[in-house]
C-alpha cells in the first residue's frame, strides 16, 4: 500500500503472495519505506460510498465475471447434459476465459520476469496454469486463474470496506465554509479557500481550516483537538485550527494552510498510512517468502523430473501435472492476503470505537502488555474544575453570589467553577478589583471588601482561619469579607464517568493499573482510593515519570502509558505502547502516541486491547487453517493423489476461507 502524499487516498498495490519484494515496510515509528509494485488494479478513491463503491468493484471485473460464465457454460454442458464440445472450441473458450481472468496476472509475470523477478506469485500461477494448459486440463487451468482472481477481488472489497469505516470516523470536516470574496459572504467547499482568504465562523459552526484570529476575541471549544472542554478564549493573531468550534459570537479567520494541510487532514492521512505498517506476523511471512519461493519452484522441478531415474513407467505429462498441482497448491496466498487483512480489520474496528492504531504492530504489541501507566488530569479525571463543597457560617446563596461576582472578573478555570456553580444566582458587577498573582482576587462586591483566593492571600492580609484548611487535599477558594474569615469553597477535578470501569476492566484482563501525577500528594492518594487504584504516584515532573516507567521496564514490565498532554510525550515514547488521550491532540503527542483514544474515554483503553487480542487470534487462526490444509494437499498432490480441482481448493479456496474469517473483525462488539 502507498499513500500518495498529495491526496491522501490510500493506493493498494499488487499483493506479492510469493514475491522476495516486501509490500509495505514501515519502520516503528515514523520511518517509511515505499516498496514499487505492479500488477493488479487495487485503487479505489478515497471518496467510496458505501454499496455504491462495492458495485462500482464488481462491475469492473466484467472480464472476470465473462470468463467465469465461459467456464462455467463448458463445465454445464460437458458433465451435467453430457454434450461432447469439439476439442478445438473447447480449446478456443478456455483460451479466451484464460486471458480475460488472467491477463493481469500475466503480464505482471512477464514484467518481473524481465526484471530479474522470477520467484513470485504471478509467474508461479501463470506456470502452474500454462502447464494445465500443456497437459490438456483447460477447464482446471482456467478454474485456478478465476478463482485466484475471485479471491483477489475478496481481498479488495475487505480492503474497500475497512478503508470506507476508517475514513467516514476520521474524515469530521465540514463541507461548507463562508469565505468573504469580493466584500461578499460566499459558501464553497473548504478545498477551494485558498491560502490568505478570510473566513467566517458562526457561532456553533465548525472551523473548517487553521488559520489565525483576526476579530479581536474568540471563544472557541477545542475538545475534539486537546480534549479539553472548558472554553478556549482566543485573541487577536491567536492560532485557530480546523475542528474547533466557535462557541460564542461569529469571528473571521485568516487561513494559514490549505484544507488538505490541516491538522485533522494530516490525521487522516496518518491513520491511513497505518495501515501499511506490518506486524510482526507479516513481517515474519515477508522473510519466509524469500527462502519460500526458490524451495517451492525447485521441489516442483523435483517431482517432475526425479521420477523419471526411479519409476519404470515415466510419463512426462503425468509428472508435470503433479509438479503443476505442486505450484499451485504451495502459493501462500491465504496467509499474504489475510494476515495483512486481519490486521487491516483490526484498525478499521478500532477506529470505529474511537481508536487510532497508528499501525498493525501495535495491535500485537498491546495484547502483551502486563501494565497501565497513566496521567491523571486529563486521563482518568476530566481536568474539568467543578465545586465540591460550600462551608461557610453565612447564607450560603449570599455567600456563593458575593465570591462569584468576584471570581466573574478572572478567566482562571478555578474562577470559572465558581461562577459556573453560581448559575441563576444574581450576580453583581465588582469594582476595585485587584488581580494578586499567585494568590486570587481582591474587590468590592457593593459596599463589601472580599478577598476570594488561596490560604497565602489570607495570610497576605492578615486574615484569621481554622488551621484545618490547610489539611484540605482539593484546591480552596477561601473567602473573607471585610477582613474576617467567612468561608471556603472547594474545587476538585472531576474523575470520568468510566475511569472506575476502565481499572475494572483492566484488572479482568490482568492488567496493573498505576497513577502518575504532578498534582500533590494528597490529591493523588484521594483520587487513586476512589478509583481503588493499588500504585499512585504524586508531584512529579516529566523526568520524575520517565524515571517510574524505566524502572517498571527494568522489573521486566511491559508498558502501556496513557496521556494527553506535550508533558506526557517523553513517557509516551518511552513505553512500549504510548497512548494519547484526545484524537487530535498537539503535533507532539499525535507523533510521539502509538495509540490514540479519540473520545477521551480511558475505558477505550480496554476496548485496544481486547481489539489487539481479537485481531491475533483471527490471524493464528489464519495461520493454523492455511499451512494444515496447504500441507496435507501438498503431499496428496506430489503422490498423485490430489488433482488441480484439490490444487485450486487448497490455494484460493483456504485464501477465501481466510478472508471471509479476517472479514469477521469487522462485526466484532468490544
Amino acid at each position: 500500500m502507498k499513500l500518495g502524499a498529495s491526496e491522501g487516498h490510500i493506493h493498494h498495490d499488487a499483493k506479492d503472495c510469493c514475491s522476495d519484494e516486501p509490500q509495505i515496510l514501515v519502520k516503528q515509528k515514523h520511518d517509511h519505506n515505499h516498496s514499487d509494485h505492479d500488477g493488479h488494479d487495487h485503487d479505489h478513491d478515497g471518496h467510496d460510498h458505501g454499496n455504491e463503491a462495492d458495485e462500482s468493484l464488481l462491475k469492473s471485473r466484467w472480464m472476470l465475471w465473462v470468463s467465469l460464465a465461459l467456464l462455467l457454460g463448458v463445465l454445464f454442458l460437458t458433465f451435467i447434459l453430457n454434450i461432447g464440445i469439439n476439442r478445438n472450441v473447447e480449446i478456443v473458450l478456455m483460451l479466451a476465459a484464460y486471458v480475460l481472468a488472467g491477463n493481469k496476472t500475466i503480464a505482471t509475470a512477464f514484467r518481473r520476469v524481465m526484471r530479474g523477478d522470477f520467484f513470485n506469485e504471478f509467474t508461479l500461477m501463470t506456470i502452474a496454469t500454462i502447464g494445465a494448459f500443456y497437459i490438456g486440463e483447460f477447464s482446471e487451468g482456467v478454474a485456478v486463474m478465476i478463482f485466484y482472481e475471485i479471491g483477489e477481488l475478496f481481498q479488495d472489497l475487505a480492503v474497500s470496506r475497512s478503508k470506507r469505516s476508517i475514513k467516514a470516523l476520521l474524515d469530521i470536516r465540514p463541507e461548507q465554509v463562508t469565505v468573504i470574496r469580493d466584500g461578499h459572504d460566499v459558501q464553497v467547499a473548504p478545498g477551494s479557500v485558498a491560502i490568505g482568504e478570510t473566513i467566517v465562523v458562526k457561532a456553533g459552526e465548525k472551523v473548517a481550516l487553521d488559520g489565525v484570529l483576526k476579530s479581536l476575541h474568540g471563544t472557541f471549544n477545542t475538545a475534539a483537538l486537546t480534549g479539553e472542554s472548558v472554553p478556549d478564549q482566543k485573541n487577536q493573531n491567536d492560532t485557530v485550527l480546523a475542528g474547533m468550534i466557535n462557541t460564542e459570537k461569529s469571528v473571521e479567520v485568516e487561513v494559514k494552510a490549505l484544507f488538505k494541510d490541516s491538522k485533522l487532514s494530516r490525521i487522516l492521512e496518518m491513520v491511513q498510512e497505518a495501515t501499511g505498517r506490518k506486524a510482526p506476523t507479516q513481517l515474519l511471512i515477508s522473510r519466509l517468502a524469500k527462502i519460500y519461493t526458490p524451495i517451492v519452484f525447485l521441489l516442483a522441478v523435483l517431482i517432475i523430473l526425479l521420477p523419471y531415474f526411479f519409476v519404470n513407467n515415466y510419463v512426462f505429462d503425468q509428472w508435470l501435472y503433479r509438479g503443476m498441482v505442486f505450484l499451485v497448491i504451495a502459493c501462500p496466498c491465504a496467509l499474504t492476503i489475510s494476515i495483512p487483512l486481519g490486521y487491516f480489520g483490526g484498525i478499521g474496528l478500532a477506529s470505529r470505537n474511537g481508536i487510532l492504531v497508528k499501525g498493525a504492530n501495535f495491535l500485537d504489541v498491546i495484547t502483551k502488555i502486563d501494565t497501565l501507566v497513566s496521567d491523571k488530569t486529563g486521563t482518568l479525571t476530566k481536568g474539568v474544575f467543578k465545586v465540591q463543597k460550600v462551608e461557610t457560617a453565612w447564607d450560603s446563596q449570599d455567600f456563593i453570589s458575593k465570591t462569584a461576582s468576584l471570581e466573574s472578573y478572572s478567566t482562571h478555570p478555578v474562577a470559572k467553577a465558581v461562577v459556573a456553580y453560581a448559575s441563576g444566582l444574581t450576580l453583581i458587577k465588582p469594582t476595585e478589583v485587584e488581580e494578586i498573582s499567585g494568590h486570587g482576587l481582591k474587590g468590592k462586591v457593593g459596599q463589601d471588601l472580599l478577598l476570594a483566593g488561596n490560604l497565602k492571600l489570607l495570610d497576605k492580609f492578615n486574615v484569621s482561619y481554622t488551621k484545618e484548611l490547610g489539611n484540605i487535599a482539593e484546591t480552596i477558594v477561601a473567602v473573607a469579607v471585610n477582613g474576617s474569615y467567612a468561608g471556603y469553597i472547594t474545587i476538585a477535578d472531576e474523575i470520568k464517568e468510566d475511569a472506575l470501569e476502565t481499572v475494572s476492566e483492566l484488572k479482568k484482563l490482568g492488567i496493573e493499573t498505576i497513577m502518575l501525577s504532578g498534582d500533590k500528594e494528597a490529591v493523588v492518594s484521594h483520587i487513586a482510593g476512589q478509583l481503588q487504584i493499588g500504585r499512585s504516584y504524586g508531584n512529579l515532573l516529566p523526568e520524575d515519570k520517565v524515571r517510574i516507567v524505566e524502572q517498571l521496564k527494568a522489573e521486566g514490565k511491559h508498558i502501556a502509558f496513557a496521556g494527553d498532554g506535550v508533558n506526557d510525550a517523553p513517557v509516551i515514547a518511552l513505553a512500549d505502547v504510548g497512548i494519547a488521550m484526545g484524537a487530535l491532540g498537539s503535533d507532539v503527542a499525535i507523533e510521539t502516541a502509538d495509540i490514540v483514544i479519540q473520545n477521551d474515554q480511558p475505558l477505550k483503553i480496554a476496548s485496544a486491547i481486547k481489539v489487539g487480542k481479537i485481531t491475533k487470534s483471527i490471524v493464528y487462526q489464519n495461520i493454523s487453517a492455511a499451512m494444515g490444509v496447504k500441507v496435507l494437499v501438498m503431499i496428496l498432490g506430489a503422490g498423485g493423489i490430489a488433482t488441480l480441482w484439490e490444487a485450486v481448493f487448497a490455494d484460493v479456496g483456504v485464501a477465501l476461507l481466510a478472508i471471509l474469517n479476517a472479514f469477521r473483525i469487522q462485526g466484532k462488539k468490544i
